[in-house]
């Protein structure tokens, strides 16, 4: 459907821009100057300080994207163009992630809470931090995220994410002798189901059809 747009549509900047973080998380962010190009690390406005991400997206096509999401605004906006001293204080908190993620998986062995901490995303000023986590159900990580704030000195935030998203972390080769789709293309992960199968009149064979993650496979 992007096909029918008229690219001079874009000589209008919409004002808004896709910024996409770690783990493929994107957002939208409102922006007053035109000149950034996609690729760019921009620093973001955010309800803690600030983020740093990487524009994903400009011109109309946001506002396409924005329709898709059901959003008409944004709260926050792009501030400017990553420095190289934004890019140094991003990147020492990088350097924490490994750390903190093995520490917060000890923390929940001591609680025996039935979960997996996947990945951890520190906000580039370090005041927050992103929790990833898989759990085959409901969770009461109440107390769980009082012992993070007390332990890593920042505010805590969680995100449950799937089979398809973690394995797309750990990536790996598939069937077809390629590099997954989820680890190299795919970003918007949709729900696959046995339909998809029988219309390509394939075999119902689950061990055939399953990926790594034990799920139906993306390419059906």
């Amino acid at each position: 459907f992007l096909a029918n747009i008229n690219a001079k549509y874009d000589e209008k900047d919409p004002g808004f821009l896709e910024v996409s973080f770690k783990n493929g998380r994107k957002d939208f962010y409102k922006s007053e100057n035109s000149d950034f190009r996609i690729g760019e690390k921009v620093v973001v406005k955010t309800d803690t300080g600030f983020d740093i991400g990487m524009i994903s997206l400009k011109g109309k096509l946001v506002l396409v994207q924005m329709k898709l999401y059901k959003k008409t605004n944004s709260d926050f906006q792009v501030l400017r163009k990553a420095s190289e001293k934004d890019l140094e204080l991003w990147m020492n908190f990088i350097g924490k992630e490994d750390s903190v993620l093995l520490k917060a998986r000890s923390i929940v062995r001591k609680l025996n809470l039935n979960m997996k901490i996947s990945d951890v995303e520190f906000q580039a000023d370090g005041k927050k931090i992103n929790f990833y986590y898989i759990a085959n159900q409901r969770v009461d990580f109440r107390d769980l995220i009082k012992v993070f704030a007390k332990e890593f000195k920042s505010r805590i935030q969680m995100f449950q994410i799937g089979a398809r998203q973690e394995t797309a972390k750990i990536g790996g080769i598939g069937d077809c002798g390629r590099e997954l789709c989820c680890s190299t293309w795919i970003k918007d992960f949709r729900s696959v189901n046995i339909s998809a199968a029988r219309y390509q009149q394939l075999s119902l064979n689950p061990e055939k059809l399953s990926g790594q993650c034990g799920k139906l496979k993306c390419c059906l």
